[in-house]
């Protein structure tokens, strides 16, 4: 996805995680506690056998919130809840399961060459779209072609920029990457080219909706309104669409043409349910059964029977620009990281629906780093009010700051809209006055205006100095710090690496050290690099990571075998809807 798009995704994430979430969604995304096992999350599933309801009864009611979806393109999707939606409509080669491991999909089967270029899928026999149409790699490949066409503007299409030639298709350069990077050998056999091994590339095509075969003969019959005729047979997945309400929502029934087993469930209806106060009464009314638990309701609602959570992919942090006085400075950068009580803001301000962290990357990611320290070596998430002290004077020291009061004016600006977004930033504003003395002024802008200014900071010493921000995003250490603090990654609007402090010769072989990690083709080194690197960036202070979120829900408990995972509505393997059904 470009950067404005995908920076808009990470604040739509924060703000209507609570009806929205399933990842990458993403982006990530971007709410979540406890349950990790073996390096892993591990679901529940509230999985009690017992005898199915009638058919007419089959029937799951899930909300999407106060919004229509904005679009059903996968090309063209870049918002959770279209991407819901889009998830169990369309399907792609490989998907992610429960446990976050890479499953083939649509691909019977896949390879990967020694030198880690080349991907060869061999496709499933007799695939088909919803309407009975076979489903071939030409579709396939034809559908990602077209999303990386200059002229679809896919917010996505940078999710597929380690193809070869990728970079000449999305400039226009080369009409089409089929016979370049996408050869389609036969009609079930279809073979991706790389411009340099990645680790990470199955995590991204199964993370991201641009690769989703599209049904070529709708487009051409009905052109950019294509979605609007989903019922004719757009899609591959375990659902189709039977009705599109805008006012009211999506009403989808099972794909008896898909190619796993059948859903169970006879109808899945995607509503448009207000607000989540109302989403959450609106279940108690017994009109859902599905909701997210508000925060305010959330000591409640863990009392109750139908409760279901699990760690969420998806963090929130304060971003401080390297090019932007005082935070040139490594040592007042910590300071002001060590002045932080993420604990007090996880339980007061957030009601304990969050896990306080440290880290550049969600709890439940493989190879995660258990012995991370924060800056300076601190390890407690409670932060350090004396080191913050000493370190602000060292740092006040060394830029020839007699005191607080010479400090730049400083300004921590973040987006309009939730309240607890609010709260957060002004217990943060005040616990750096209480601990450090310094006044920090905080303003609000919209989201449009926050992605702008975000975009312009890349590489200048403005026009932001300090904000807040989030992510979510797949499953993989590069998509949380190489993505972020890469050289030249789009989204390193902090400028790690690209400044004039006195670190910046180290931060560059940090990102020397990401580099040779995205093409590690070793998982233990390439873990251990990860590791290292996020140590590094967490020292300097890349973010100031605040809490990582969680899912919380309450789900009607006669729904049987729905997997409740890091992400989100529909985040499990697209086979799992067989066996997901209504019990009596």
């Amino acid at each position: 996805m470009n950067a404005s798009q995908a920076f808009k995704e990470g604040f739509r994430m924060s703000e209507h995680i609570r009806i929205r979430k399933v990842l990458l969604s993403s982006i990530l995304c971007l709410l979540t506690l406890l349950i990790v096992a073996c390096g892993g999350p591990t679901p529940q599933t509230n999985n009690a056998d017992q005898e199915p309801a009638p058919a007419s009864q089959q029937v799951f009611r899930f909300p999407i919130g106060p919004e229509d979806f904005r679009v059903l393109d996968p090309a063209l999707s870049s918002l959770i809840v279209d991407n819901q939606a889009i998830g169990v409509i369309f399907t792609g080669l490989v998907a992610l399961d429960r446990n976050l491991n890479i499953i083939d999909q649509m691909a019977q089967s896949h390879s990967i060459s020694s030198d880690g270029i080349t991907y060869t899928f061999k496709l499933k026999p007799n695939l088909k779209f919803s309407d009975g149409t076979p489903l071939k790699a030409q579709d396939i490949a034809y559908s990602i072609d077209r999303a990386l066409s200059p002229a679809i503007k896919s917010p996505t299409a940078s999710s597929l920029d380690v193809l070869k030639d990728w970079d000449k298709m999305i400039t226009g350069k080369i009409p089409t990457l089929i016979g370049d990077s996408l050869i389609v050998k036969d009609e079930n056999t279809l073979v991706f080219v790389l411009a340099h091994p990645a680790s990470y590339f199955l995590q991204s095509l199964a993370g991201n909706t641009t690769a989703l075969p599209v049904n070529k003969k709708l487009i051409d019959k009905y052109g950019s309104s294509w979605t609007e005729h989903l019922a004719e047979g757009g899609g591959s997945g375990p659902f189709k669409v039977e009705q599109y309400d805008h006012n009211k929502g999506l009403t989808l029934v099972p794909n008896t043409n898909y190619y796993g087993p059948i859903p169970k469930l006879q109808k899945l209806e995607m509503l448009r349910s207000g607000d989540t106060d109302t989403t959450y009464k609106s279940y108690q009314a017994t009109q859902l059964d599905y909701t997210p638990v508000p925060r305010v309701h959330l000591n409640e609602a863990k009392n109750r029977k139908d409760f279901q959570h699990s760690p969420e992919l998806h963090l929130n942090y304060i971003m401080l620009n390297y090019l932007a006085k005082p935070f040139d400075n490594i040592k007042i950068r910590q300071a002001f990281a060590l002045a932080v009580n993420k604990d007090l803001i996880a339980e007061k301000v957030m009601y304990g629906s969050v896990t306080p962290t440290n880290h550049l990357m969600p709890e439940g990611l493989p190879g995660l780093n258990k012995n991370l320290s924060g800056p300076a070596g601190v390890k407690s998430t409670k932060g350090d009010p004396a080191k913050a002290k000493q370190l602000l004077q060292e740092g006040m020291q060394e830029e020839g700051y007699a005191s607080v009061s010479q400090l730049p004016p400083i300004t921590f600006i973040y987006y309009a809209g939730s309240a607890d977004l609010a709260n957060v930033v002004a217990v943060v504003v005040q616990q750096w006055q209480t601990v450090l003395g310094v006044t920090v002024k905080s303003s609000v802008v919209s989201s449009d205006v926050l992605t702008q200014q975000s975009l312009n900071t890349t590489g200048n010493s403005g026009p932001l100095q300090i904000w807040l921000s989030g992510l979510a995003n797949y499953p993989d250490p590069q998509g949380w710090l190489t993505f972020d603090f890469g050289k030249g990654a789009s989204f390193n609007f902090v400028n790690y690496g690209q400044n004039k402090s006195k670190n910046a010769a180290a931060q560059q072989a940090v990102q020397e050290e990401l580099q040779k990690a995205d093409i590690n083709l070793n998982p233990q080194e390439r873990t251990q690099q990860y590791n290292d690197a996020e140590q590094k960036i967490v020292n300097d202070v890349g973010w100031i990571s605040l809490f990582q979120s969680q899912v919380l829900a309450l789900i009607n408990p006669k729904l049987r075998n729905y997997p409740v995972t890091p992400l989100g509505f529909g985040g499990f393997e697209p086979d799992a809807w067989g066996n997901i059904y209504m019990a009596k």
